[in-house]
């Protein structure tokens, strides 16, 4: 399989560089897969799980929010924030569902109400994924 240059960086630090086979994405507009020769473009991200896959393992991480770009060096993710699922512990989850449903009772507009609810929704799926893969502590 043909690998591609990955990089994933956080405000605090560089996470990941090297060569991929593939990585996993979770896009605002749906989550995507990426491939050696993918087409350029540039994504948002949602809160979810992010996985790479090189060297026969795949490590999964946990992001929330940020940007994907892809171009003709490879894959850049700039995540707000990225844990990987080992290192996540579910109250960390938990503080972001209630800080989403305070968003969302809060919500002045329609508009706002939808982006709330849609985040709250997300990351009540990431919750969900991880207590099924028993990655949590």
């Amino acid at each position: 399989m043909a690998t591609f240059h990955f990089e994933l960086v956080s405000p605090e630090r560089q996470l990941f560089s090297g060569a991929v086979d593939q990585v996993m994405v979770p896009g605002s507009e749906g989550d995507f897969g990426v491939l050696a020769g993918h087409a350029p473009f540039v994504a948002t991200l949602r809160p979810g799980i992010l996985t790479i896959h090189a060297d026969g393992q795949p490590k999964r991480l946990y992001v929330r929010g940020g940007f994907a770009e892809i171009s003709a060096g490879g894959l850049t993710v700039l995540a707000e924030r990225a844990t990987a699922v080992e290192d996540l512990h579910v109250d960390q989850i938990d503080r972001e569902i209630r800080e989403a449903e305070e968003d969302l009772t809060d919500a002045k507009d329609d508009a706002h109400r939808i982006k709330a609810s849609d985040r709250l929704d997300q990351l009540k799926s990431v919750k969900a994924a991880l207590a099924t893969a028993g990655s949590t502590h």
